[in-house]
């Protein structure tokens, strides 16, 4: 089992910055995949960034440019510098980790964030 943590969300003015973190627990060295999804009111869960089993990053077009992600491989945190952000950031953003053992995929209960004027 895996257990993730979210946290750095909140409400932020528009082109402002936020860095959202998910600290994963439990058997963190089984993580082969792990990434960020948002859901944003009425719309359904999209990518937003990730680390794919091969090491690759992957962003989605949205956030090409003005988010980063990273993590330290020390305990397999993970995290996600998000810069110049837009009202249609506004969403929560929820950290996921997949394990190599049987390929489960768990997911933390998410960080809410908020872009307004």
């Amino acid at each position: 089992q895996i257990q993730l943590t979210e946290s750095g969300g909140g409400l932020v003015h528009p082109g402002g910055s936020l860095r959202l973190s998910c600290v994963p627990s439990g058997k963190i060295f089984d993580i082969v995949a792990q990434g960020w999804y948002r859901q944003a009111p009425g719309l359904e869960r999209e990518l937003v960034a990730e680390f794919t089993r091969g090491n690759k990053i992957n962003y989605a077009s949205s956030a090409k440019g003005r988010f980063t992600i990273s993590r330290d491989n020390s305990n397999n945190a993970l995290y996600l510098q998000m810069n110049s952000l837009r009202l249609e950031d506004t969403a929560v953003y929820s950290c996921y980790a997949q394990s190599w053992e049987n390929g489960m995929i768990f997911w933390g209960e998410g960080t809410r964030v908020t872009v307004a004027s």
